[in-house]
């Protein structure tokens, strides 16, 4: 098999399992979901999908480890007390930068 083959097929499988996950719930699910655990469960999935993909970028985009963690444990603090999005981004980012001063030397 030449490789112009395999892109179609591994395109069309893409295709595939992304129309499969979009369509089969509507035409299996007819009736309203009334379980309390699968609604909640559905409300919660795509804010776990975001924290899943944030969490570990917030870490590793900066130079320090460290200096991401810290910086994420500040903005949660931050945050918790009632501070918006943009305070928390910018105590945050104040936080990494003080903190690569002095880790990065």
């Amino acid at each position: 098999m030449n490789q112009t083959f395999n892109i179609y097929i591994s395109i069309f499988t893409a295709f595939l399992v992304s129309y499969l996950i979009r369509v089969l719930p509507l035409t299996l699910i007819r009736k309203p979901i009334k379980n309390k655990f699968i609604k909640s469960f559905l409300y919660y999935v795509p804010y776990v999908t975001l924290s899943v993909m944030t969490f570990p970028a917030i870490i590793h985009a900066t130079q320090s480890p460290i200096a991401g963690t810290v910086a994420l444990v500040i903005g949660i603090i931050a945050a918790f007390f009632g501070a918006g999005l943009f305070p928390v981004a910018c105590v945050s980012c104040f936080v990494v930068f003080v903190l690569e001063m002095f880790l990065c030397r």
